[in-house]
């Protein structure tokens, strides 16, 4: 059967191969191929003003910000709008132009920064340059490897970019080594080099990101969250975007509206700035995977800030407003100012005529253990460490997701000592933080530092607990990393751990698709990367 598309950039993806007729994601062939064509444009202006900078002129910062969006746009579950990305296309060949313009000499610059074309031409162009335009399986790979890094990064970064944080550093190398993927010269060491790069700038830019949050919101404090709702109608919030959140709870104050978090927005709860809104009600759902039944129940609007959209049945599509790098076909977008702003009044005025949300259930979850309140009580978890009442400290941060094999986490998780501490970020915690799995002295067997952008907070937690036992190598902590990914955000995440010497991290449910397996031989061999097996059996490899 010949291919219609290819896209294996996600875990789920077909066969652990790749998506060849339609994505498991539910993108189709026809919006993967402008999703294809969209990063080579990108990569083609990434060219250019990396020839620019070399030239000593300065890249716009509204240039950068077009290049990180463009990234966070074809990542996994963020645009299924084929129209919106053809009009980033528009938008880029344009910029591009005009960049071009500016540039003393076109020597040497590779076809995609000279590319341009009308949308006749675009799905044609598209053939040629997807995934398996690159013929070497481990070239393809390393290449993949480090754009798969690279879009996530650019989430994080085009975070931090709305709350007034910049690093020109951190665009000035996602462009270079956007232009890098072109030169079809790159040995395979030269690309595995820039894959580990790559996760250094990730550090700096979770940390760019950590800074603009903890300055806007102050820094997360440990929260108890609502689990159940109130009588209001309610508009229910998902993706990363906290600046989203916070125009949408000055809008809505005094409305009789209220504002319930959703998946990856839940730790929003966490920050102080976020609890002076009354109407800031609790948490609705668990994971992205579950919103088809969950978005349902919730009867009132839903707002989409960034990826984790499930393509929305059409009994509540109607409901769903989009926001950011995120589109679906017939869903209202809203768009930003000229000055940041998004004017979220249709949302509010619907909600109005909603009815109030469907319990799914009651309790609460508590949250905020990230950098600054577990170094506050670094003491106290240093002498359990010593004590012996801590044995172990178990990351398990990363994404949740559909597949029945990601049970394995639920199970793991309640097979755990209880002598264990599990450290998380990313929704993959929504497997086991309504578990009761108890406290060790008053620390709780759980602490969850927050968003997959969170997962910084976790590297400085291990970096400090290295520094207090004043250990030489963080590879020597009583500390083990088994971690479920999903996404591209995940592989940036993971790309980070690498750079900081983690060595020995458990990934799964399974492998990346994209490793081909001289690559995946590469990573066991060096940082000891390795899969799952049985609950049994890890825990006996990882605990002991």
């Amino acid at each position: 059967m010949e291919n219609k598309m290819f896209c294996f950039q996600c875990q789920e993806t077909a066969g652990c191969k790749g998506c060849t007729q339609v994505g498991v994601c539910g993108k189709k062939p026809e919006v993967a191929a402008m999703q294809d064509l969209l990063i080579y444009v990108t990569k083609g202006l990434s060219a250019v003003t990396t020839r620019l900078r070399a030239e000593g002129k300065q890249v716009a910062r509204e240039v950068n910000h077009l290049v990180t969006k463009n990234l966070f746009i074809t990542i996994t579950n963020a645009n299924f709008d084929r129209e919106a990305i053809i009009e980033a296309i528009e938008t880029t060949l344009k910029v591009k132009a005009e960049c071009l313009a500016k540039l003393a000499s076109r020597e040497n610059l590779p076809e995609a920064a000279l590319y341009n074309d009308g949308r006749d031409g675009f799905d044609e162009k598209a053939k040629k340059v997807g995934v398996l335009a690159t013929e070497n399986e481990d070239i393809r790979s390393l290449r993949e490897l480090t754009t798969y890094g690279l879009k996530g990064l650019a989430a994080y970064v085009k975070h931090a970019n709305v709350l007034n944080q910049e690093n020109e550093a951190i665009d000035a190398f996602i462009q270079s080594a956007l232009a890098r993927l072109l030169d079809d010269g790159q040995t395979a060491e030269q690309l595995t080099a820039l894959a580990l790069e790559t996760g250094k700038f990730g550090v700096d830019g979770m940390a760019l990101l950590d800074t603009a949050n903890t300055q806007a919101y102050g820094n997360p404090e440990v929260t108890k969250v609502d689990l159940g709702v109130r009588q209001n109608p309610g508009i229910l919030i998902s993706g990363h975007d906290l600046r989203d959140l916070e125009m949408l709870l000055e809008q809505t104050e005094g409305t009789g509206v209220d504002v319930y978090t959703h998946g990856e927005m839940l730790p929003a709860h966490y920050y102080p700035k976020f609890k002076h809104y009354k109407h800031f009600a609790g948490n609705y759902g668990n994971a992205w995977w579950k919103q088809k039944e969950e978005f349902e129940a919730f009867n009132g609007p839903v707002v989409l800030t960034t990826n984790c959209l499930v393509p929305p049945k059409d009994s509540y599509k109607d409901r769903i407003f989009t926001t950011g790098a995120v589109g679906f076909p017939g869903c209202p977008h809203i768009e930003a100012k000229a000055d940041g702003t998004k004017d979220f009044s249709a949302v509010i005025e619907m909600a109005k005529k909603c009815q109030a949300p469907k319990e799914l259930e009651k309790g609460q979850i508590v949250g905020g253990f990230a950098h600054e309140q577990v170094f506050a009580v670094a003491d106290k978890v240093v002498e359990a460490v010593k004590s012996g009442a801590i044995k172990k400290f178990v990351v398990m941060a990363g994404c949740d997701g559909r597949m029945k094999s990601r049970e394995y986490y639920a199970e793991f998780a309640k097979a755990l000592p209880k002598d264990t501490v599990i450290l998380t970020a990313g929704c993959a915690k929504y497997k086991y933080i309504k578990m009761d799995l108890g406290d060790i002295g008053g620390i709780p067997r759980v602490l969850d530092a927050g968003q997959c952008n969170d997962s910084y907070s976790l590297a400085l937690i291990a970096l400090k607990l290295k520094e207090v036992f004043g250990l030489d190598d963080i590879n020597k902590l009583p500390l083990v990393f088994n971690i479920a990914w999903y996404e591209q955000k995940a592989v940036i995440v993971l790309l980070a751990l690498l750079h900081l010497g983690v060595k020995n991290i458990h990934l799964g449910p399974t492998l990346p698709a994209f490793l081909s397996p001289n690559v995946a031989k590469v990573l066991v061999e060096n940082f000891g990367i390795g899969g799952i097996t049985t609950v049994e059996d890890d825990i006996k490899t990882m605990i002991g």
